[in-house]
């Protein structure tokens, strides 16, 4: 009997990781075509990602349960900064925070053929974290989407963790926020590691996933000479919404 589940589940999780990759051709190739036709606008990406997202939360059955939303001053626009566990994180984010959003993402994903080029039409942020002029180069970038009113997304531990523990928190994105005097708002993400394991390949049904959203953080009051203490504070702050939610959270599928 054991075998027959397993298997069951294996094909299941197969499943749903290939419908995932479906969705997300199905909002990337329309994109690149508006791209290249000049008519691509933010509007329209927003609308992609967010029914990306949803879609793809939907077909993994996730119970998304947020708090602290409701606090957030609807006209700022923040630097996120989140654990990251999963690339589950990723749907789960565009869900629990209903605003324009665009992420900083690592080199290795914009070389993904189709999908990597959309995310860099669609404002993406790439950062090259093995050559420091382009990454000083995406931080410019990333300054410029902040002046535009598009919150940005950093997830400071740079990969997703193995573990669950926070990792080592890189400074580029704290010095983005301190030379833009923009409030960081602290993220806590959990359950997202039931849906995707941080080396893993099949989706599992039925998680339960927890967003906690901190207090924001003003990087200004901080400034450069005291930026230790900024990451302090922040992961501080992240580590309390995870351990203050810490109660069991796991896939039913």
């Amino acid at each position: 009997m054991r075998q027959p589940r397993i298997l069951a589940a294996v094909l299941s999780g197969l499943t749903l990781a290939v419908r995932g990759m479906a969705e997300t051709l199905a909002i990337s190739a329309p994109t690149l075509v508006e791209a290249m036709a000049g008519r691509v606008s933010r509007p329209v990406c927003d609308d992609r990602l967010d029914r990306w997202s949803r879609r793809l939360l939907e077909q993994a059955e996730v119970r998304l349960d947020v708090h602290g939303y409701e606090r957030l001053p609807a006209d700022e626009t923040f630097i996120l900064m989140s654990n990251h566990r999963s690339l589950y994180d990723i749907p789960v984010l565009f869900q629990a925070f209903p605003r324009t959003l665009r992420m900083v993402a690592k080199a290795e994903l914009f070389r993904v053929p189709i999908w990597g080029q959309a995310m860099r039409v669609a404002g993406f942020i790439e950062v090259d974290r093995k050559n420091r002029v382009r990454a000083i180069e995406s931080l410019r970038s990333a300054r410029a989407t902040l002046d535009s009113g598009v919150n940005v997304w950093i997830a400071p531990e740079g990969t997703r963790s193995r573990t669950g523990a926070l990792g080592r928190f890189k400074t580029g994105g704290f010095m983005l926020a301190i030379e833009t005097n923009t409030r960081i708002l602290p993220v806590a993400i959990r359950g997202t590691e039931h849906v995707l394991p941080a080396d893993g390949a099949l989706v599992r049904r039925g998680a339960q996933v927890r967003v906690d959203f901190g207090e924001p953080i003003d990087a200004a009051a901080f400034g450069l000479a005291k930026r230790g203490e900024l990451i302090d504070s922040v992961r501080e702050a992240m580590a309390s919404m995870l351990e203050g939610s810490a109660r069991p959270i796991a896939s039913t599928g």
